[in-house]
């Protein structure tokens, strides 16, 4: 592993690993200096696919890429699992297989069980986090934890599931300006969520996304969160040495696609 790249600091169990990458130990030249994972920003194909190659030999298993679409959808990851499958989360009971998000400011999040037979990752943008009006509310959360527990409960007598979860670096509090149709699309599910926004004037608010991401866990029934508390070593606008951000860097160069690279966030079972 890179020194530069975040290693979870959480009570995961000794079969389950995790890392979140950085800007650091790539090969892509600015404004994807030099560690972008992302295969549709504009970076060269050969510079990600050697990206791409050295994060499967650093952490010695096959990260499966999804297609990410800022949806609900989770795809159950097999050993024969193919990149590219529209999907905002992954889940695995396999050895070997990287659930694997790529991100730039939205909040990768992962799961583990306390015994290490089930991990998952999910892909965290707002819109993903809040769910929709066709979903009663749902969102990318509340469908990873289903297909997380379905999996678990398959494998034991129990009904009971441990599950521990870790926030990684996004976009902290003090730079997600949004407008009020966020504010209303959590609050209209948990009403508690309103403490999660500031007033930034102008019918704007600063949103907290990891506080946002923590309460829709503890509706869930989990409790053992770890990671990003939203203070400003971990987001991603305000750390432009080691993070790519979308909302900071988009639009630089003109190229239309978003000028800035992608980090990605692995968990997976030895």
């Amino acid at each position: 592993m890179h020194a530069d790249w975040l290693i979870p600091d959480w009570p995961a169990p000794s079969n389950v690993r995790a890392v979140f990458t950085t800007r650091a130990g790539g090969v892509s030249l600015p404004p994807y200096d030099s560690f972008n994972l992302g295969d549709h920003v504009g970076d060269s194909a050969e510079h990600v696919a050697a990206n791409r190659a050295l994060l499967q030999q650093a952490i010695g298993t096959q990260a499966v890429f999804l297609q990410q679409v800022h949806g609900c959808e989770v795809l159950a990851l097999e050993a024969t699992s193919l990149d590219g499958r529209p999907a905002d989360a992954c889940v695995t009971v396999q050895r070997k297989v990287a659930c694997t998000i790529m991100v730039a400011d939205c909040l990768p999040v992962l799961l583990s069980t306390a015994e290490g037979d089930v991990v998952a990752a999910a892909h965290a943008g707002w819109r993903g986090l809040a769910g929709s009006r066709e979903t009663g509310g749902q969102g990318v959360l509340e469908s990873t934890h289903e297909s997380f527990k379905a999996l678990a409960q398959a494998g034991r007598a129990q009904a009971a599931i441990d599950t521990i979860a870790w926030l990684g670096p996004c976009i902290g509090p003090s730079a997600f300006e949004v407008g009020e149709e966020v504010k209303s699309a959590f609050v209209a599910v948990l009403p508690e969520a309103g403490a999660c926004f500031a007033a930034a004037g102008s019918g704007k608010y600063l949103a907290n996304l990891p506080a946002l991401a923590r309460l829709r866990l503890q509706a869930m029934g989990i409790s053992r969160i770890y990671g990003n508390d939203g203070s400003l070593p971990w987001c991603t606008v305000s750390n432009p040495s080691r993070f790519f951000s979308y909302r900071r860097d988009a639009g630089i160069g003109g190229n239309g696609f978003g000028t800035t690279g992608r980090m990605a966030a692995c968990i997976w079972r030895d």
